[in-house]
């Protein structure tokens, strides 16, 4: 049983149990502990969710192709790619550096979006298929998100730390801030993406499935 059908909801902000008025199961409430409006499920949440995920992807688009990094020196200036850049340190040798980048950068962003868009079209679609595992999924882009800021890291550290006066020079390229728009507005996408639609949809598909059944 859902919480909804008992008639109980919960503050966005602080988690109240909130009792909802009689026969009502939508509209906005106002939480009796810190005043937050409280939703019982978020308003637009899958438009919101599909419009930041397109988004995502194309910000995704130039975050690789444009360069993360550029190193002055008094030789020229080298230009690093997200793929460039571990390609560069598994030629260096150094394959825990590389690997972290790689999974930061291309892995977690790339398996992130794709949960997204399975659990937008299963909930568009009303599938009842296997909700405890698409919960479990949904928590993982929340856990993984913040992991994404890796690559962004390593460049702030680098250009903060590496300077030898006019001989090196370390600075931003413009894929790092489309980049820092990929994990902010992905971030984002998963906070607006409301989870329990998923449980809505695999308690009313069966029973619209049995009403059919007996209509035939």
């Amino acid at each position: 049983m859902r919480a909804i059908d008992a008639g109980l909801t919960s503050c966005h902000l602080c988690h109240q149990i909130i009792k909802l008025p009689e026969g009502r199961k939508g509209g906005v409430l106002h939480c009796p502990r810190c005043g937050e409006a409280v939703h019982v499920r978020k308003p637009f949440s899958i438009q919101y969710t599909w419009a930041l995920v397109i988004a995502s992807i194309i910000f995704y688009i130039p975050a690789n192709l444009l360069p993360m990094m550029e190193v002055h020196t008094f030789a020229g200036t080298q230009a690093d790619t997200i793929l460039s850049g571990v390609l560069y340190f598994l030629e260096t040798g150094s394959y825990l550096i590389a690997s972290v980048i790689f999974i930061a950068s291309i892995v977690v962003p790339i398996t992130k979006l794709i949960i997204l868009i399975y659990l937008l079209l299963s909930v568009q679609k009303h599938s009842h298929k296997n909700p405890i595992q698409r919960k479990k999924l949904y928590v993982l882009t929340e856990i993984i998100g913040k992991w994404s800021m890796v690559d962004v890291y390593v460049v702030a550290i680098m250009i903060a730390l590496v300077h030898f006066g006019g001989l090196t020079q370390i600075e931003a390229g413009a894929g790092a801030t489309y980049f820092l728009l990929v994990v902010i507005v992905t971030m984002i996408a998963a906070m607006q993406f409301d989870p329990k639609l998923i449980w809505d949809a695999a308690e009313t598909t069966p029973k619209k499935e049995t009403t059919y059944a007996r209509n035939a």
